[in-house]
């Protein structure tokens, strides 16, 4: 099946070799996004809310330019470099999804890219085509 690339203009480029997303049939896969500034590459200020925030928006962003909503998410992946701030990152999370909500998967890890705190990952499943 062939694969194409997703990119939005409204999120960062990517920083080494691979696409903001890439669709595969009615699949979208997104690469990680970390909170960085689409305009200026560097990471946003602000505490881990903020940081949220701007990964989210940085997810919602490619994920218009894919032809969906965050409503076609299925499942996210939220990687934190603290785990205590998970009830932040939570809470941020449910200002950009509905019900039902998409599967997830939390894990802590030593290090992110650019040295930030939390990054996101999505799997979207678009609607057939008639």
């Amino acid at each position: 099946m062939p694969r194409t690339a997703i990119h939005s203009d409204r999120a960062p480029a990517a920083i080494g070799p691979y696409s903001q997303a890439t669709r595969a049939g009615n699949l979208v896969f997104f690469s990680g996004q970390i909170p960085l500034d689409p305009a200026t590459g560097e990471l946003v200020a602000g505490d881990i809310t903020a940081h949220a925030r701007r990964a989210f928006d940085n997810l919602k962003a490619v994920c218009d330019a894919a032809g969906g909503t965050m409503d076609d998410i299925a499942r996210v992946g939220l990687y934190l470099t603290d785990l205590s701030q998970f009830a932040a990152v939570n809470a941020v999370m449910g200002e950009y999804f509905t019900q039902p909500y998409p599967a997830r998967s939390t894990i802590e890890v030593a290090a992110l890219p650019k040295g930030a705190a939390f990054e996101v990952d999505a799997v979207m499943v678009l609607p057939l085509a008639d």
